[in-house]
């Protein structure tokens, strides 16, 4: 069953946060990031993407970077503008987009749990991507950024939820630049603390990464290398948990994550339209756009017209939660044999568009030039992602997207 842990967090003062917090670390660049932080001395990305305040250019990975973020993050403590409360708590931490609200509780998760499979994946992680959190979360020591799991719903959570949002007032309730609302809650009282940690271990057999990959694999890293370079360890210590938001499955949606191809590896638009009728139903739709209708049913955009692919029988295996998959089906039926595009992690003429941007995009990158052909897929909903996780199986790259995204520095968990 899930350990689920209250904890003291480390948190800016009302007054601030709107901007203090900020996006993941991972859904920018720098200069991004410095247009972000611009005009907002205390926003976290000063600790998140430190290298804003160094010299253009340098090196993200560099120790420099990493001292800044230090330096950075101490200075934040001593200007009182991260404050950590006295007692143990769980948060509940609400997002709101286009008027659905979906509510998590905030709490530590244990590293033994991932390092046992109570905490399940469905992506796997590169080493590069997790040293470089690893390094982040060890020189600070604290895990700075949440990252996104899902648990199978519990009534009993639900209402203990739905009782602190209807009877106490939010510690934050601001509404960020994407128009995206965020909403947080402190849990006091103890007896409510004591209850949901004890549902979490009786009534929750395993989590989810939702989103999060790296930063869970670099804090369960970071808390087992702690653990073994400690000849006191009890297994009590912070560095055994690690900050997460915990949602519901059904309150959660995944939203499409669609495919821009730079060519047709050689082939005329006619040609690779006859190629697709042999895994397809191919039907033009015209100019105005597409979206696909229902899972094996995709859209494509090719030379300013829109088209409905629909996956015949057979290029699919209903028994398989990964064959059964539209990512898998693109990319056995069209982008791997007819497209020459055998490996998506480093293929460089593929690229891969979150949903939350719309089939618009999609076209302007079509019709700018700059790419040659586009696709957009039904979203995978969060039943197959926890089917792929509980069957032990990895989904193919870039397979799904949830939105909104966690905001970094509503609450911070310290290691010590």
């Amino acid at each position: 069953m899930a350990i689920v842990k209250p904890f003291r967090g480390l948190r800016p003062p009302r007054e601030i946060v709107s901007s203090l917090a900020c996006l993941p670390y991972d859904v920018m660049n720098t200069e991004e990031a410095a247009a972000m932080a611009k005009d907002k001395e205390c926003s976290l990305l000063h600790i998140t993407r430190a290298e804003i305040d160094l010299r253009k250019g340098t090196d993200v990975h560099s120790e420099e970077v990493y001292k800044k973020s230090v330096d950075n993050f101490n200075l934040w403590q001593e200007k009182g503008w991260l404050v950590q409360d006295n007692e143990p708590s769980y948060y509940v931490y609400a997002q709101t987009m286009k008027g659905r609200t979906q509510y998590g509780i905030v709490g530590c998760a244990s590293v033994d749990d991932y390092l046992k499979g109570v905490i399940k994946k469905h992506e796997l992680t590169r080493p590069d991507k997790e040293q470089d959190r690893m390094v982040h979360i060890r020189v600070n020591n604290a895990n700075i950024e949440p990252v996104f799991f899902a648990y199978p719903p519990v009534k009993e959570l639900d209402a203990i939820v739905k009782r602190i949002v209807r009877k106490t007032k939010p510690e934050y309730d601001f509404t960020a630049e994407d128009g995206f609302g965020h909403h947080f809650w402190v849990i006091r009282d103890q007896a409510t603390v004591k209850r949901i940690e004890e549902l979490f271990a009786s009534k929750v057999p395993y989590t989810y990464i939702a989103d999060g990959h790296h930063r869970t694999a670099a804090a369960a890293l970071v808390g087992k290398e702690k653990a073994d370079n400690n000849p006191g360890h009890t297994g009590k210590e912070e560095y055994n948990f690690f900050l997460a938001v915990h949602f519901p499955s059904d309150q959660l949606r995944i939203i499409d994550y669609n495919r821009t191809v730079k060519d047709l590896n050689g082939l005329s638009s006619a040609e690779f339209l006859a190629k697709l009728e042999k895994g397809f139903v191919v039907r033009e739709k015209g100019t105005k756009i597409y979206k696909p209708r229902k899972l094996h049913n995709f859209s494509l955009y090719l030379d300013g017209r829109w088209y409905s692919l629909t996956a015949r029988k057979g290029t699919y295996n209903d028994d398989d939660p990964i064959g059964v998959l539209d990512v898998t089906i693109l990319t056995n039926e069209i982008l791997a044999p007819i497209l020459d595009i055998q490996d998506l992690r480093r293929s460089k003429r593929i690229d891969f568009i979150g949903g939350i941007r719309g089939l618009n995009e999609l076209k302007r990158r079509v019709d700018s030039g700059e790419m040659k052909v586009a696709f957009a897929l039904y979203p995978v909903s969060m039943k197959q992602l926890i089917t792929i996780a509980d069957s032990g199986n990895i989904m193919p790259p870039k397979t799904t997207w949830f939105e909104p995204k966690l905001r970094s520095g509503l609450v911070i968990h310290l290691l010590k």
